[in-house]
């Protein structure tokens, strides 16, 4: 357990990653937590999507850490809302977010807390490459209507046990996630939730992935030292 920090602690951070790019970013920090997970949005989204924060307050409240981060500057935000271009870059979004975790392993509240990622949408694919990564120290990946086809190349690399959650009526993304399972070499599962579409937002459909990633993240990230 964290002993350093027996209280919950908010916190916004403001990160500074690979070319002097300022990222902002919310730390919460549960009492006593025993691991950390960091978010990387998807499409068009940022550290304020609701989706991401009801997730998160549900891996809180099971002693979990979690920082939701923009991988994008507020300028950046802006160009990709015009153009799209920015979030479909992969190998950006996940220099970012392996920055914002190389920041986190030097903290004193986050460093000694085992990491695991969430990625929703095109974030999923960057959270899947930085797990990659021969350096990384990623334990655990849970995607929620991810686009794992987009780091295709680093797929068989990923050796952090991932949770791939996608809605049994996103039948496009259903099935990439599919071929994407197949070409994953770790432990790896696939969780359908009935009637559910790309955002999840059908009645009790966000409150399932909630769960599974809860459930997922805490059996896969190792008790501290």
């Amino acid at each position: 357990m964290n002993a350093l920090f027996p209280a919950p602690t908010q916190q916004a951070l403001r990160i500074t990653v690979s070319g002097g790019v300022l990222l902002a970013a919310d730390l919460s920090l549960p009492a006593h937590a025993t691991g950390l997970v960091v978010f990387a949005h998807g499409s068009g989204s940022s550290r304020f999507s609701p989706r991401n924060r009801q997730v998160a307050k549900v891996l809180n409240e099971a002693g979990l850490a979690t920082v939701l981060a923009d991988l994008l500057t507020p300028a950046e935000e802006a160009a990709d809302a015009r153009s799209g271009r920015h979030r479909f870059d992969i190998a950006l979004l996940a220099d970012r977010l392996n920055g914002v975790a190389q920041y986190l392993a030097l903290l004193q509240a986050t460093g000694p807390l085992p990491l695991g990622l969430f990625g929703a949408s095109t974030g999923a694919a960057a959270a899947l490459l930085t797990a990659s990564q021969a350096s990384s120290d990623v334990r655990a990946v849970v995607s929620r209507g991810g686009r794992p086809d987009l780091a295709e190349q680093a797929l068989e690399q990923v050796r952090a046990p991932t949770l791939l959650i996608v809605g049994g009526d996103d039948m496009a993304v259903a099935e990439l996630n599919r071929r994407a399972l197949l070409l994953l070499t770790c432990e790896k599962q696939m969780a359908i939730v009935p009637g559910a579409t790309h955002l999840f937002e059908e009645p009790g459909a966000l409150d399932a992935v909630a769960l599974l990633a809860r459930d997922w993240f805490k059996r896969c990230l190792p008790p501290m030292r």
